[in-house]
């Protein structure tokens, strides 16, 4: 059947589950063939400690542009241990890819749509394309923006089935989760930086702002492509 089938398929038989319970639904579907995106950011902890619960063997693709924050790649090493997880694939562009498209390493300065699709979406296509995956999970939540308010729990991309388990969790509902799982913190979140990317474009966000007003700040860019342009992306 075709990835729009699928949805709809997937959505009648499994769409009153969330979090580990879906998330241990979607392992058993999909095999070997089904990973989760995690940037290591603000609030995936969250996501990938339902993962661990699930099996913790659960593949988890890390994009690494290069230009992430130290505190991210801590962060991340500090999550992998303390939840157990043992299927961590870190991602990323080529030494080719950046001789050919960045090799001054400012090609952020003069396009963001060119730098994130060249460190974050040609990098994750080439790694669901290699890894054989059917489907894949991300923690994008109706909340973070306006252009998520209609986020389903499952889409059909590129052939592709995307599932979004924490979909309909606002912010209360995650906070309560990394009290009760006592979560480690993202060490920039204290510091008002709520939805973290590559230090090249992320900044603080005002009190009371949206999350993800401080990525790409000034710009009218509101997501990195992942979303967006997978499929489109070689």
């Amino acid at each position: 059947m075709d990835a729009s089938t699928r949805v709809k398929d997937l959505t009648n038989r499994y769409g009153a589950l969330e979090g580990v319970p879906l998330l241990s639904a979607m392992h058993g579907v999909f095999g070997g063939r089904i990973a989760l995106l995690s940037s290591f950011g603000a609030e995936s902890a969250v996501l990938l400690a339902l993962a661990a619960e699930a099996t913790p063997d659960f593949p988890v693709l890390f994009v690494n542009t290069g230009k992430l924050f130290g505190e991210t790649l801590r962060y991340r090493d500090q999550l992998v241990k303390r939840l157990g997880l043992t299927d961590v694939r870190e991602i990323g562009p080529t030494a080719d890819d950046l001789a050919t498209a960045d090799k001054d390493g400012m090609l952020f300065k003069r396009d963001f749509d060119a730098c994130c699709r060249l460190r974050k979406t040609v990098p994750l296509d080439r790694a669901l394309a290699a890894a054989g995956l059917d489907a894949w999970v991300t923690g994008r939540k109706r909340f973070q923006a306006a252009t998520r308010a209609a986020l389903p729990l499952f889409e059909a991309e590129a052939g592709r089935i995307k599932v979004n388990p924490l979909a309909n969790w606002d912010k209360d509902r995650l906070e309560e989760e990394f009290i009760r799982r006592d979560l480690p913190r993202h060490p920039l979140e204290a510091d008002g930086f709520l939805s973290i990317g590559c230090y090249t474009c992320t900044e603080r966000v005002a009190p009371g702002a949206d999350p993800r007003s401080g990525r790409w700040a000034g710009s009218a860019k509101t997501e990195c492509g992942i979303h967006t342009m997978i499929g489109n992306a070689r």
